[in-house]
């Protein structure tokens, strides 16, 4: 859209429809007598020609008013999630710092401390990197009710003293991009028959 359909609006469409009214009464008075129904004719079609612009325009202005919406929504969603796919690259990053903290507690003698805690920070800062981008992590606990919306079932097994659909085992945390799932948690999921669960 350009300069001049920007700065269209209703008063101007008005003021030219009152000045082309004006212009037909102008003709009609100016019509000799013996004229009038050729002019009546006349100022009917021009009215009518009046009235098929004034709504032309009208619906170029609500597609211009739509345009305008539709852009600014698609400004935001960009904004707001268009590093998705580099937030979605960045989690296997995430994964293996954790891994290697996870790693670390088994064999603490022969792991160097400071080694440890430069791990420790390096994925302290990756999560405030994520919150300050709207990432935050999906992390459910064992015993919580699988939720299909933020779980993904890895696997289903028997296990004695829980329910059906309860997580078993947390694989992989999952990520959310504002509010828009970016991984879903991977968990195993109990498939223990209610009758089992009570004994």
């Amino acid at each position: 859209m350009n300069d001049t359909e920007k700065n269209i609006d209703k008063d101007d469409v008005q003021a030219a429809i009152e000045e082309l009214m004006a212009d037909e009464a102008a003709a009609d008075a100016a019509d000799e007598p013996g004229e009038g129904a050729s002019a009546e004719a006349e100022a009917e079609k021009l009215r009518a020609e009046l009235d098929e612009m004034r709504d032309r325009f009208m619906r170029a202005l609500a597609d211009a008013e739509n345009a305008r919406k539709r852009g600014e929504k698609d400004r935001r969603e960009a904004e707001k999630y268009g590093g998705s796919k580099l937030a979605r690259d960045m989690l296997p990053v995430y994964d293996n710092l954790k891994r290697a903290l996870e790693a670390a507690g088994e064999d603490k003698g022969k792991v160097s401390a400071a080694l440890v805690e430069g791990v420790e920070l390096t994925l302290r800062e990756l999560l405030n990197i994520f919150d300050r981008h709207g990432i935050t992590l999906v992390s459910p606990k064992v015993g919580d009710r699988f939720d299909p919306d933020y779980h993904q079932a890895m696997f289903e097994a028997p296990m004695p003293g829980t329910k059906a659909g309860d997580v078993i085992q947390v694989m992989a945390e999952g990520f959310l991009l504002h509010d828009r799932l970016l991984r879903p948690a991977q968990v195993g999921v109990s498939s223990t028959p209610k009758d089992d669960a009570q004994t």
